[in-house]
């Protein structure tokens, strides 16, 4: 469903590159991870991806076709993003029914008020919280609202971009429970950046890690889970990620599984 070949990207026509020779696939209705420290490059690529970074250079397909740098509108009615904060992302003086109306009007499809129902119960909110503002809401719910905007056009590939660490640890379970849900009902393609191993356990399928820009290995979630990674700085991130946090991390795992 997703296919990079040979990504670069930068921030500026004249900067140095910070995302250099990256690429993977991703097959239709699984979820693929990006892992790796902060600044690695990570959202980068899903911006990238996104069209939001046009100085980029390699290859990008969608369902086997190659994407131009200035995305289609039909490309949006196929790929659609979570940001990181649900504080920043929603338009704080527009209600929750507007902000969910607004791609169906950019895209020229009926707005009628059975759309926006549907899908916020696809979220687990309540319908009526549609005609309230975001500062009236939980961080919670307002990333459901997020997720919502995101499905409203029914896209088969959601880009998540840390979509639960400006969460609480339950609130994180929620959303991580509600994703793999939504997935699975939907057969939706998945292509999530996080610094989280067990968030990245929870949904994918296949990791790569990043480190300055690269993708040094590429593994299966088992092999992530046993530790039985081979790249030097996959071993250290590993390891780090078992030494912090390690109350935090356990508290989601628990969380998930029940």
């Amino acid at each position: 469903m997703i296919e990079v070949e040979n990504l670069t990207v930068r921030f500026g026509p004249r900067s140095p590159l910070v995302v250099k020779g990256v690429g993977f696939s991703v097959p239709r209705g699984t979820a693929f991870g990006l892992v790796g420290e902060s600044g690695c490059g990570k959202s980068t690529v899903l911006r990238a991806i996104s069209g939001l970074n046009r100085n980029c250079g390699g290859r990008i397909s969608l369902d086997g076709q190659p994407l131009e740098p200035s995305r289609s509108r039909s490309f949006f009615r196929s790929v659609q993003m979570v940001f990181q904060d649900p504080y920043g992302s929603l338009h704080p003086r527009k209600t929750v029914r507007s902000q969910l109306i607004e791609p169906l009007r950019n895209q020229n499809l009926p707005i009628n008020a059975h759309v926006v129902e549907d899908v916020l119960k696809a979220v687990g909110l309540d319908p009526g919280l549609g005609y309230r503002f975001p500062h009236q809401l939980s961080g919670g719910q307002r990333q459901r609202v997020a997720i919502a905007r995101a499905l409203i056009l029914d896209p088969p590939v959601l880009l998540l971009d840390e979509p639960t660490s400006a969460l609480d640890v339950s609130v994180q379970a929620e959303i991580l429970n509600l994703l793999a849900d939504l997935q699975k009902e939907r057969g939706l393609t998945y292509l999530l950046v996080s610094h989280d191993m067990a968030v990245i356990a929870h949904l994918c399928s296949r990791v790569a890690i990043m480190s300055a820009g690269e993708i040094v290995e590429e593994t299966g979630i088992d092999q992530i889970r046993s530790g039985a990674v081979e790249h030097p700085y996959s071993r250290r991130l590993l390891s780090a990620s078992h030494a912090y946090g390690k109350q935090e991390q356990r508290s989601i795992e628990e969380l998930i599984s029940f």
